[in-house]
């Protein structure tokens, strides 16, 4: 048997209100790249799907490195993910943002790729003290 005794669990801290507005304002940066890049990339098809999917891994990749953690890129991610949803869906009169072509289901796809990407590229929070080791 071992002489250490076990290490309890600290119970959660709650986010100050800095990284609650940070993750705020990252939520509504997603939902204007969400938009913006649905309407770049059925604008200007091969070049237009590109710049939006940048756009977009650069929102949720530069959110994770503003707040030091994944949450940013979530955040951002989830403002994204709205903005497509609400924009997919057709109108009564008949418009609808994303036609069924190619380049529309490449930015729907891409950019759920290009978040799972940046979220697990983002950098995890470290424990405050020195002396815990993560991973095992």
């Amino acid at each position: 048997m071992s002489d250490r005794q076990p290490m309890l669990a600290r119970p959660p801290r709650r986010p100050s209100a800095g990284r609650a507005a940070s993750c705020a304002g990252l939520f509504l940066l997603g939902l204007v790249v969400g938009g913006a890049g649905a309407l770049v990339q059925g604008a200007w098809f091969p070049g237009g799907l590109l710049l939006a999917l940048a756009g977009a891994a650069g929102a949720f990749l530069g959110g994770a490195w503003a707040t030091r953690g994944r949450g940013g890129a979530v955040a951002g991610v989830a403002g994204w993910m709205l903005a497509v949803i609400l924009l997919t869906a057709s109108r009564p009169e008949g418009d609808f943002l994303f036609a069924a072509g190619v380049g529309s289901y490449a930015y729907l796809l891409g950019g759920m790729a290009v978040a799972v990407i940046c979220a697990t590229l983002a950098p995890a929070r470290q424990p405050g003290d020195r002396s815990a080791r993560r991973g095992a």
